[in-house]
């Protein structure tokens, strides 16, 4: 198993219950996209009439949504998966443990906020 570190002053190890809250966070978001989700694909007894009267921009706006919420709902779900795998707060680019202020922003993070600044990987 990985020993979950953070960079900064301390360098201290992710504390057990860091990472519970951090997991928690990650279930919840995983929830909020999938009722989103399921939210964004409508009742399936629409009628085909009723969706043809939808504005085109309103059906581009979902669909926007719709990608934006799976997208999220990915990386949620493979954050739970390094955590399951004891991989979690490590930058798969650099290798080093990924800061405890950047996983409490965004718990989902791949990459450290050093390889995020400088423009060598995604959030």
């Amino acid at each position: 198993m990985v020993n979950h570190r953070t960079t900064g002053p301390s360098s201290a190890p992710l504390a057990a219950d860091d990472l519970a809250r951090l997991r928690a966070d990650l279930q919840e978001q995983r929830l909020f996209r999938r009722e989103q989700l399921r939210q964004l694909a409508g009742p399936s007894g629409t009628r085909a009439e009723e969706r043809r009267q939808r504005a085109a921009a309103q059906i581009e706006v979902q669909v926007k949504l719709a990608t934006s919420a799976r997208m999220v709902l990915a990386d949620v779900e493979a954050a739970l998966a390094r955590m399951d795998a004891g991989t979690y707060g490590v930058c798969h680019r650099c290798r080093c443990p990924i800061g405890r202020d950047r996983l409490t922003i965004v718990p989902q993070a791949r990459y450290c906020g050093g390889c995020r600044r400088a423009g060598r990987a995604a959030p």
